[in-house]
Formats: C-alpha cells, structure tokens, sequence
C-alpha cells in the first residue's frame, strides 16, 4: 500500500507492458491511473502538490522516485530534475514516459551525485524501506548544498501499525514516529524546520464513517479477501481527491501523532 523503491530488489513490469501503460502494483509504491489504488495515490500525491512550491527554480533530486509522476509534476517548478530508483523496470518507465526528467539507476545508500549538487532532496514514502536509514539520511545531507532541503514523508508508526514496532507492511523494515524522524534527520547535521502530518479531512472523516469507522480498513480487508469491491466502496475510493486530506502541523485539534503519514522539512545548514 505504499511507496517507492528502497535499495533492495524489485518486481519488473511483465513483458510486453507499453512503458506508457501503468506499472504493476508491487506493495512498494503507488502508481496513478489504477481505481483501487486511488485513495492511496492522492494520499501521496497531496504531500507533492503542497511541496512543490519548495522546489521552484532549484536543481532537485528525487531519491526514490518510484512511477515517475511526482519528478515530473516537480519538473513544472524545478531548473532541473534528477530522478533516482534502484528498480530497473522503474528507470526505464521513466525515461519513457517523463522526459523532462533526468532519470538514473543507483542506490539511495551510495547516492550517485558529487557533494552540495542539489538545492532539494526529496524523499516521499520512501525511508520506511531502507535498511540503513541513517546512511541515506547523511547521504542526502552530502549531495545537498547549504541551505537546501530535505523533504522527507513516511507513514507514521503509532497509526500505520499500532501497538508494534513490527511493520504491518512486510516491505517495510522501519517505520517511525514524529519524534524518531526528527531524531534521524537531527542526527545526520540536519536542522528539522517542520514537522507536519497528513490527516483526513472533513469529506474523508464522512467516509470513514460510512464504511464501518475506516475506509482504510475497508480497503484493506476488501484487498485481503483478493474478491470484488463493493460498487459502493469503489466509488467512494474513487472519488478521494487531494483535497480531502490536510496537511497541517500540532495545534489545539491536532496532534502529531495521530496523523496518518508524517511530513519533515529539513535543511542542511
């Protein structure tokens, strides 16, 4: 139910699928264009709608680009784009289908750039893959240049898996809290500017209710099950759009930790 690629191997696209068709669902990364994954999609995709504005006129790298559409929406704004992935398959869609953006194989342990290269590292729904966090972490800190940015979303443990410290998704290695992520980033040198969460907003609230208290639930005992969704569920996953999520700080009715993904601003000093 989630994200882009980590350094580890990944599922190719079966044979014969046009690059400019969807790429398979692997678990590991959302892709645009699928129904059932909709909710998810635009779950990610409002954290790079609300983003991008950081990356206008600045070189920008993104670790773990996964399908490609978030370097290309970045690529809008961007003086240039450099997308990253260690999914062979990924390298290839992308090149095919996003030519504005410079799109390279490698590792997100070993990040292919020379040092203070970028003005922007991002890194959407990705950490939580990796087995060395902190060595990416450093990594990013490397490539950026003084003053630039790290903008970082993962899920957020205490809601994603609740009560374990044992991912749910067996592609994760480690998922983190608010305070465990500003931990990382503060330890590679980096000073967290910050700390935002995704929550449902008002519209998705109305849904939660109507199947049974979480359509995140419902999705994923009808994905479970591997039978047809309800007509219903289907057109209520459908319909999510990013305007049905917030995207805010803690405040007096918000806290941190009960967000659904958590969102880090830091820069390198």
């Amino acid at each position: 139910m989630s994200a882009s690629v980590a350094n580890g191997p990944r599922g190719d696209r079966p044979a014969g699928l046009p690059v400019d068709a969807p790429m398979a669902l692997t678990g590991e990364r959302t892709v645009p264009g699928v129904a059932e994954e909709n909710y998810w999609f635009r779950r990610h995709e409002v954290v790079y709608r609300r983003l991008v504005d950081r990356c206008r006129g600045r070189d920008v790298l993104e670790a773990g680009c996964g399908e490609g559409y978030g370097a290309d929406l970045i690529a809008d704004v961007a003086r240039s784009v450099i997308g990253l992935d260690y999914d062979e398959s990924a390298v290839a869609h992308v090149r095919a289908r996003y030519p504005r953006v410079d799109m390279r194989h490698g590792n997100l342990a070993e990040l292919p750039l020379d040092d203070s290269s970028v003005d922007v590292v991002v890194n959407f729904q990705v950490i939580e893959h990796l087995w060395d966090q902190g060595q990416f972490v450093a990594e990013c800190r490397r490539v950026l240049r003084p003053g630039g940015l790290l903008l970082m979303s993962t899920p957020n443990r205490i809601t994603f898996t609740p009560g374990s410290d044992t991912p749910v998704n067996p592609f994760h290695t480690r998922e983190l809290n608010a305070a465990e992520l500003t931990e990382l980033l503060e330890s590679a040198g980096l000073t967290v500017r910050s700390m935002l969460g995704v929550f449902h907003g008002a519209r998705l609230a109305e849904l939660d209710a109507r199947h049974g208290g979480s359509i995140i639930d419902a999705q994923i005992s009808r994905a479970l099950a591997d039978a047809p969704w309800p007509a219903a569920l289907l057109a209520d996953v459908t319909s999510v759009d990013i305007d049905d999520f917030d995207l805010t700080g803690s405040g007096p009715d918000r806290d941190i930790d009960d967000s659904l993904d958590l969102v880090a601003i830091a820069v390198r000093p």
